[in-house]
């Protein structure tokens, strides 16, 4: 049984009754793509008087114009249709990490609720990104029965000290920032116990609006005035990676504007950029890509799964590196920006953490 949860607006009457909008948010999307009501009616399997109407419905309800005719371009979203669209992304994009970690639990629930014998699942804890979830996916694929909690990389490898689970994903920074970067890490992680899978290389750096109107040429521009920033949530992989960098620098993070918000995505924050309401922020190159963001490379990083050595050659891990070296899977990888699976399925023995590669 694969449970998926998905977020659902509601917009409250005065009268205490609700209306669902993902009707009338995947009408707006099509109407954007496709530039016209009757074959964005079509696109998403309405007729064209009952699209018109869902959107006079919800005009009425905003008290605004959700499309607008333009001569010889169509029809156009307004500002207001605009936002509503770009909010849903930014409401995606931030809680798909906790849905998809809340409906693991709620399958493994409900598999004893019902008395169903669900084995013994491959417990997985990492660190939200876009290689992981298409391994998470392929496996999904393959019936393997994956508990996953999507966590912060430093909560991940603690919870593989703990014994709180099997593979444990966490990112290390390439280069000069190797030692920094690893450091956090060693406190939970032993040589005699512990081994390493490698996952990806991937890129992580700045994402700015298309054609980067603030002229933003590095991290040090991250402190200009005017300049808006949103930032990854405390404890994540890469808002650590962030911090040791502008250390790095001598950029004071106080000096940011935004630098204490907290967002758990590198999606989410591309979305923030890509819907006006950031200037910049920092992240991997996938996330910049898929919001047509433009994307500043400043460093190149290792994903890894941790896990105990002894585990290494037990057929759940094994089902996981079966996957990790196929062709498919890689092919995945590297279709990602900024993402290379070359390597990916990889054992490597825990002082690889001090590799500079």
């Amino acid at each position: 049984m694969k449970i998926e949860i998905r977020p659902e607006w509601l917009l409250r009457k005065p009268d205490g009754t609700a209306v669902a909008l993902p009707a009338l948010l995947r009408l707006l999307t099509a109407v954007r793509d496709l530039g016209s009501i009757s074959r964005a009616a079509l696109a998403v399997g309405m007729s064209y008087r009952h699209a018109w109407g869902v959107l006079r419905e919800f005009e009425h309800q905003f008290g605004a114009v959700l499309v607008e005719k333009m001569r010889g371009q169509g029809t156009q979203l307004s500002p207001v249709a605009e936002r509503l669209i770009w909010a849903d992304r930014r409401i995606a994009a931030r809680l798909s990490p906790v849905l998809d970690s809340l409906a693991s639990e709620l399958e493994r629930e409900l598999a004893a609720v019902l008395s169903v014998s669900a084995g013994q699942a491959l417990r997985v804890t990492a660190s939200h990104g876009f290689a992981i979830a298409a391994l998470i996916a392929q496996l999904q694929e393959q019936g393997a029965d994956v508990a996953l909690k999507y966590r912060g990389s430093i909560d991940a490898v603690a919870a593989l000290a703990r014994g709180e689970c099997d593979l444990a994903g966490f990112h290390v920074p390439v280069g000069a920032c190797r030692q920094d970067g690893a450091a956090p890490y060693r406190k939970w992680l032993n040589p005699k116990q512990h081994a390493l899978i490698h996952l990806a290389y991937r890129t992580q750096g700045l994402f700015v609006a298309k054609g980067n109107p603030k002229g933003i040429a590095g991290l040090a521009d991250l402190a200009r005035p005017g300049v808006r920033f949103v930032n990854r949530q405390e404890g994540s992989g890469t808002r650590n990676l962030l911090e040791l960098l502008l250390s790095k620098q001598g950029v004071d993070s106080a000096a940011i504007s935004g630098y204490e918000s907290a967002e758990f995505t590198h999606a989410a924050v591309a979305a923030y950029v890509a819907s006006g309401m950031a200037d910049v922020s920092f992240g991997v190159e996938a996330a910049a890509r898929r919001f047509e963001l433009d994307f500043i490379p400043i460093v190149g990083e290792e994903y890894f799964l941790g896990c105990e050595t002894k585990m290494v050659p037990e057929a759940s891990v094994g089902a996981v590196r079966e996957i990790m070296l196929s062709e498919r899977f890689r092919t995945v990888v590297n279709g990602l920006p900024g993402y290379d699976g070359g390597l990916s399925g990889t054992v490597l023995a825990l002082d690889a953490l001090d590799a500079p590669h």
